[in-house]
C-alpha cells in the first residue's frame, strides 16, 4: 500500500481510531478500577468521570463510522414493501429528514457547546472542562452528514439487506 493511501485510510477512518482508543482507554481504567477497589481496598475517586467522558466520546466519535457503514438504526421493512417508484420517494423524504435532524442537532450542539465555554464548567474532581468532554458532539455531526451522503452515494447497504441478499 502506498504512504498516500495508508495516510487516505488513517484520515478517512480517524473517527473509528478515536471510539476504539477511546473504549480501550475506557476498558483498562474499568479493569484497574475494579482491582484498585476490590482486591487494594484503594478505589479511583475519579474513575466515574473519566469513565462518563469516554463513554460520550465513543459515542459520538463511532456515530460517524455507523453512518458510513450503513448501520445507523433504520426501520427499511416499510420501505422495502412499497413500489419501486415510491421507494424513491421514500429514500429522498428519509435523507431530507435525516440531514434536517443532523443540522438541527449540530446547531442545537453549538449553543450547548457555548455555555460551557462562557462559564467555564469543568468536572468536580478531575476539572476536565466540559467543553472538552462534550466539544465532539458539533464536530460528530458534521461528519454524520458526510458519512450519510458517502454511504448514500457510494450504496452501502445495510448489513440485514446484505444477509438478505447472500
Amino acid at each position: 500500500m502506498k504512504q498516500g493511501s495508508k495516510l487516505r485510510a488513517v484520515v478517512c477512518n480517524l473517527d473509528t481510531i478515536v471510539a476504539s482508543v477511546v473504549l480501550a482507554i475506557l476498558i483498562i481504567l474499568t479493569f484497574a478500577g475494579v482491582i484498585f477497589r476490590y482486591v487494594l481496598g484503594a478505589p479511583f475517586t475519579w474513575l466515574e468521570e473519566v469513565q462518563t467522558s469516554c463513554m460520550v466520546w465513543i459515542v459520538f466519535a463511532a456515530a460517524g463510522a455507523a453512518f458510513r457503514a450503513g448501520n445507523q438504526v433504520a426501520i427499511e421493512m416499510i420501505v422495502d414493501m412499497m413500489p419501486k417508484k415510491a421507494q424513491k420517494i421514500a429514500q429522498i423524504f428519509i435523507s431530507v429528514v435525516v440531514v434536517v435532524v443532523l443540522a438541527y442537532l449540530f446547531y442545537q450542539s453549538i449553543g450547548f457547546i457555548n455555555i460551557f465555554v462562557k462559564s467555564g464548567r469543568s468536572t468536580p474532581m478531575l476539572k476536565i472542562p466540559y467543553t472538552f468532554v462534550y466539544g465532539i458532539a458539533p464536530v460528530s455531526y458534521i461528519l454524520m452528514i458526510v458519512s450519510y451522503f458517502y454511504a448514500l452515494f457510494k450504496g452501502v447497504k445495510s448489513e440485514a439487506k446484505e444477509a438478505l441478499e447472500v
